[in-house]
């Protein structure tokens, strides 16, 4: 179960948060009530021989538990099924 921050918040617990999280915590910042970051350990990160998540599949397991979590995920995977049937679109670049 992922515990819900405000940004407000996370910023004034950053190092609290950063050791709980090394302790295996998981958090959702969220920005006027949706999610926009998730702080996760590091070991639940993509090793290399994974690509690293983008988008909407960035949230996917962070909102487990969390009130709304159930309906988000439906919808996203509704967005998921419908970017499917559409052209391969190019993925920015991040760096």
């Amino acid at each position: 179960m992922s515990e819900v921050v405000t940004v407000a918040d996370a910023k004034r617990r950053f190092s609290e948060l950063i050791d709980r999280v090394g302790r295996g915590e998981r958090f959702v910042v969220t920005r006027r009530g949706k999610p926009v970051l998730g702080l996760v350990p590091p070991q639940e990160l993509p090793t290399g021989e994974e690509s690293p998540r983008r988008g909407l599949m960035a949230y996917w397991g962070v909102l487990e538990g969390v009130d709304g979590g159930d309906e988000w995920y439906e919808e996203m995977q509704r967005i998921v099924a419908d970017r499917m049937n559409q052209p391969p679109r190019e993925v920015p670049d991040l760096g």
